[in-house]
């Protein structure tokens, strides 16, 4: 019932068109957390931690996104899923909603309580962390490149996560130890990640009634600072996912697309990519959980260099899409850690 009077709750811009859905400031949308889902979400994480005897509450607030600052142990949650209508703008301007079910919602709000506890206790100084997880203070890379094979590291959110930087492996692990009580021990039994997850086992016991270290309660970015219309905030996240290197592509597209002349009567692989592009747009989105609209911007470049130099659709087109969905994959991947924000810890 909270849910859904939570996301049916009535507002003036609630039936706005989207035109002037954007014009509001995002501190005049006047949303919260009581009395929606995700109240529902967050004492679930709270009944999570007091089953495991943890004393600790993260504070939670409303941002503009998922992160949990380092200096403040708290989560902040996106404004946009406190309400059904803001959940449908933020689809149609990013093309799908991060952590917009049940399942999503928990996954994330375990993963950041993992960097709430950690930065509440500055677990990250002790050196049993460091020999598991590595050192914190190391700069987050640019790009790395996962190892799907790995047993290393837990696997918890899309794109092996854990694998990115060593407060991200602490997160996932405890994210999966938070989520269940025995499963973890059999889903890791043999991998060296269970080393980890026993670790976490044994840190939990002894923070539990420990008292935090660090005790901030400030809310950083709340939505009451956020004096930015909603198509301000729009423009500047899709700005962060706009590829500014399409040439890069040239090699990797014609190993896949012909410049032949042999091939000059068949499809423009333009049009094969803008007719095939809600499809490879979803399949790459299913393979690495990464923003539809990160995927679109690579898409579009790639899109304009296979137009400027003319590359035909030679092959079979079953195979024409794998490929080509694989190479989407790699250079989304590289787009999304090069030009991703790191200001804080988040997804």
């Amino acid at each position: 019932m909270r849910a859904r009077r939570g996301l049916s709750r009535r507002f003036p811009w609630a039936r706005w068109p989207d035109s002037k859905l954007l014009q509001v400031r995002i501190s005049d949308l006047r949303v919260a957390i009581e009395g929606t889902w995700l109240e529902d979400c967050v004492d679930q994480l709270y009944s999570e931690l007091a089953a495991r005897e943890i004393r600790f509450r993260p504070h939670v607030w409303l941002a503009d996104e998922w992160f949990s600052p380092g200096d403040v142990p708290g989560i902040a949650i996106p404004f946009y899923l406190t309400h059904r209508r803001l959940m449908q703008l933020e689809r149609d301007q990013m093309l799908d909603v991060e952590g917009g079910t049940k399942a999503g919602c928990m996954m994330i709000l375990r993963h950041e309580a993992g960097h709430a506890i950690q930065h509440a206790f500055q677990v990250q100084r002790r050196r049993r962390w460091q020999s598991l997880f590595g050192a914190s203070s190391r700069r987050y890379p640019g790009v790395y490149r996962p190892r799907p094979g790995s047993r290393q590291h837990v696997q918890h959110l899309d794109l092996w996560y854990a694998q990115s930087h060593p407060d991200e492996d602490f997160a996932e692990t405890f994210a999966v130890w938070l989520g269940s009580r025995v499963a973890w021990r059999t889903r890791y039994q043999g991998w060296p990640a269970i080393k980890k997850l026993e670790y976490v086992d044994e840190l939990m016991r002894e923070v539990a009634v420990s008292r935090p270290e660090i005790r901030s309660r400030n809310r950083p970015e709340s939505i009451g600072k956020l004096h930015k219309t909603l198509g301000a905030h729009y423009q500047e996240r899709k700005a962060l996912y706009r590829a500014q290197f399409p040439s890069t592509y040239d090699r990797d597209l014609k190993r896949i697309f012909s410049d032949s002349p042999r091939h000059r009567r068949r499809e423009a692989a333009s049009s094969f990519l803008r007719r095939n592009r809600r499809e490879l747009r979803e399949m790459v989105a299913r393979w690495t959980g990464h923003y539809q609209v990160a995927i679109d911007a690579v898409l579009s470049d790639m899109i304009g260099r296979c137009r400027e130099l003319n590359l035909r659709a030679g092959g079979p087109e079953r195979r024409l899409k794998t490929d080509f969905a694989v190479l989407l994959t790699v250079k989304t991947m590289r787009f999304l850690y090069d030009q991703g924000r790191r200001t804080w810890i988040s997804l």
